[in-house]
């Protein structure tokens, strides 16, 4: 299989890099679906065309269409809204509510404006407020999540394939913060980026803003006369509101936008044709590491590199990526958890370079950072699952070079990977060639179904492959079917392994449904993925109701949801888990959430396991019972975060754990993200206690440059980290990395060193 799948990484990769069509037009005549520009037919979805000077119509469907106003220069951004422009054109209006009151106006009136001209796309919006001093803006670090959780806010969306799947999002709040994310089939991808900016400005009785997209930032059909979905939510905090210039279902939740199938049609606009899109991105780095844990211990071991990274639009759909001597210094380390279960913990991924372009590899409802679509089970496989190159355990690999296609083609979604690492002889890794191709193809308004194929090749050493099918089939707004079947090599052997998955949603807004099937098998393991557990066949079901409210002053939504779960092993001679869950919740106007959950399982362990250092969990069956009650304090208030107590049986034994996750926000620039997990455990094995206190320090003085420090102590573990980290963008999409971070034995003096690296980091964009 592994000969197979290089094979057809090298044929798809030459195929496209060579294809004639990825210079043709859609008019050209390309017949192959697979070529750049074999655009399907565009097929208006909208409400009839605005005709000048209206800007927007909206017909007895829902269905909305904005027209997009040319520009005769440039648009001087400083989010004012002074310009005489804004005059002479009427605004986009009519906001409805998607929360609380679904399909209400707005309870504040809201303007909007789409412009371009011949490099850029203009949005801009005022928003009025009866109660000006009521706004919450508390965020101003790039992509920062509290520019949408915490404060008032405005995001726009672009579906510049009109494919009613995916598109780009801009979001940004009164403090001119930015946050951008890339939407693949509904998924965000939070570590999306691309250059674009933006001014917001307080005004009498609100704020307005404005943003500049440059057409060279998207991806989009060819130039010229464009139809793109659109939309855009305000968000005014204060009364917990989300209101949008398109009905949304409540059901949708924050996540409404990522929904591209209600959005609105954009007509009008004028896109330049394609340029060279090419992007160099070259870096240099200076970096001093220190390991005294290393089989040889080093100190103060000076290294530096050269490298980078080459970006090429093929069309404006696909885009190959080249990386040479790749190097990760400025990369934030993981954050600890405490881990009472016989599974390792999954930790998400957070280099740039194999974050782009992760939502094409999401495959049977489980994605590339780990979070699961359609139950978000943390047994369901990932097929791929980037953390698997250039790390072994807590030790980085050198990356050599590597390359990837990804993007849109037709009605394909592609992404094709290769990436070779070095030998590190010190951490017993050899070379090896990864690489990972996943096509997926759009089928009726909101469906796909696709396969993936993944290799690891590391010569005489390791030679392994995995290969599945999936579908996601969007039967209707609420209802889902998804399912997948992959198999993988056994290594040493011709055998295969097997693995599927059918799982059924309905996601209504006051009920909600599930039934799904998952097996894996005993010696299913993806060649370049991860599987938390094998051996087991699942069969769950959960319910929900879930009414709103309509008269409660303090109320707004309650929850009931029950699920149970049954698990064997995987032949079915053994069971392996039997669980019933029950929960209760209740969101308040605030955005406060209250939940208790109690849970009655049944566990049976195959083989002891150590929980703790000095206790170990012997093999055989356990009823586990546990309660849990949390509160959530929202995100605008200057002290937020999660509370939570959980008390109950575990493994013969009782466990006590309380915990507390928030953020203190001291002035817009200034907030401490304080963490406090604590666990008390008496087996009759032995007893023992898991503490972890970790904070968060984080300080942006502008839009464009922030400081963060995080500090942890594992004080079972007698372990005191520290990491300091700034990033100063100095220039759209260039930036200047300053990291240090070091690790220590806190039994005996504080000076008992056990690693520490300091590392420098430049790197410069050019734009052809």
């Amino acid at each position: 299989m592994t000969a197979g799948l290089r094979a057809l990484t090298t044929i798809l990769l030459a195929a496209l890099l060579t294809s004639p069509a990825a210079a043709q037009s859609p008019q050209s005549g390309a017949s192959d679906p697979l070529a750049a520009d074999a655009v399907p037919a565009l097929v208006f979805d909208g409400a009839p065309a605005p005709v000048a000077p209206d800007v927007i119509t909206r017909d007895e469907r829902g269905r909305v269409t904005i027209r997009a106003v040319r520009l005769d220069r440039p648009m001087e951004i400083d989010g004012r809204l002074s310009e005489e422009i804004y005059s002479a054109t009427r605004s986009i209006g009519g906001f409805v509510q998607q929360v609380p009151k679904e399909g209400a106006p707005t309870t504040e009136q809201t303007e909007a404006w789409v412009f371009f001209d011949d490099d850029n796309l203009y949005f801009s919006a005022r928003m009025h407020d009866s109660q000006p001093d009521r706004i919450v803006a508390n965020e101003m670090r790039h992509d920062g999540v509290n520019i949408f959780n915490g404060g008032d806010s405005m995001t726009l969306v672009l579906d510049t394939f009109y494919d009613h799947r995916n598109g780009f999002l801009f979001q940004t709040n009164p403090l001119s913060a930015q946050r951008e994310q890339a939407i693949a089939d509904g998924t965000y991808i939070e570590s999306w980026n691309t250059i674009w900016d933006v001014r917001s400005a307080r005004i009498e009785g609100g704020w307005s803003t404005e943003m500049v997209i440059p057409f060279k930032s998207l991806r989009y059909r060819e130039g010229g006369d464009q139809l793109w979905g659109i939309n855009f939510r305000r968000v005014i905090r204060h009364r917990n509101e989300f209101a949008g210039v398109t009905p949304m279902p409540a059901s949708f939740g924050g996540s409404g936008l990522g929904q591209m199938q209600v959005a609105a049609t954009l007509v009008g606009l004028k896109a330049p044709s394609r340029s060279r899109n090419l992007e160099i991105k070259p870096y240099v780095v200076s970096t001093s590491a220190t390991d005294t844990t290393a089989a040889t211990p080093f100190r103060n071991d000076f290294s530096g590199g050269i490298g980078g990274d080459l970006k090429y639009g093929l069309s404006r759909g696909l885009t190959a990526d080249v990386t040479v001597n790749t190097d990760f210094a400025q990369v934030e380390e993981d954050v600890q958890q405490i881990n009472l279960t016989r599974f390792s913990v999954l930790f998400p991924e957070k280099r740039d370079f194999f974050l782009e372009g992760q939502g094409i590899y999401t495959f049977g409802g489980r994605t590339l950072a780990g979070r699961g679509s359609g139950g978000d089970s943390d047994d369901v496989p990932i097929m791929f699952f980037s953390r698997q190159i250039g790390l072994l355990g807590t030790q980085t690999i050198p990356v050599l070079a590597g390359g990837r296609v990804t993007g849109k083609a037709g009605r394909y979604d592609i992404a094709a990977l290769n990436i070779e690492t070095r030998e590190k002889e010190d951490a017993n890794a050899p070379a090896t060639n990864f690489t990972a191709v996943r096509i997926r193809r759009d089928i009726f308004r909101r469906s796909n179904i696709g396969m993936i194929a993944t290799a690891r090749n590391a010569g005489d050493r390791e030679s392994s492959g995995a290969l599945g099918a999936d579908a996601s089939i969007r039967l209707s707004t609420n209802n889902t079917l998804l399912g997948y079947y992959a198999i993988t090599d056994v290594a040493g052997t011709s055998d295969r392994a097997t693995s599927y998955r059918g799982r059924f949603d309905y996601a209504g807004d006051r009920y909600g449904l599930s039934a799904e099937h998952l097996t894996v098998g005993r010696l299913f393991a993806p060649a370049v993925g991860y599987t938390r557990r094998n051996d087991f066949r699942r069969e769950t079901g959960s319910a929900r109701f879930s009414p709103r409210l309509r008269n409660n002053p303090y109320m707004r939504k309650l929850t009931w949801q029950a699920t149970y779960t049954y698990d064997t092993d995987a032949d079915v001679t053994r069971v392996e888990n039997r669980s019933i869950e029950g929960s209760f919740g209740i969101e308040f106007h605030s955005a406060d959430q209250a939940t208790v959950q109690y849970v009655d399982e049944y566990e049976y362990i195959p083989q002891a396991f150590r929980i703790a250092p000095g206790v170990t969990v012997p093999s055989g069956g356990y009823k586990n019972r546990t309660f849990t009650a949390s509160y959530s304090l929202a995100n605008q208030r200057p002290v937020a975060g999660r509370m939570s107590y959980a008390s109950g049986e575990l493994y013969d034994g009782t466990r006590h754990e309380a915990s507390y996750s928030g953020r203190v926000a001291v002035v817009p620039q200034f907030y401490v993200e304080p963490s406090i997990s604590l666990a008390w455990v008496d087996l009759p094995y032995g007893d023992f206690s898991a503490r972890l206190v970790t904070a968060r320090f984080t300080y942006t003085p502008t839009t464009r440059l922030f400081m963060s420090s995080l500090v942890q102590s594992n004080i079972d573990g007698h372990t005191l980290s520290l990491s300091l980290r700034l990033r100063w963008e100095y220039r759209p999409g260039s930036d200047l990395f300053v990291v240090y971070s070091d690790g220590r034995n806190t039994v005996g003096p504080l000076n008992n060193l056990l690693n520490r690296s300091v590392a420098v980091k430049a790197t410069r964009l050019f734009r052809f």
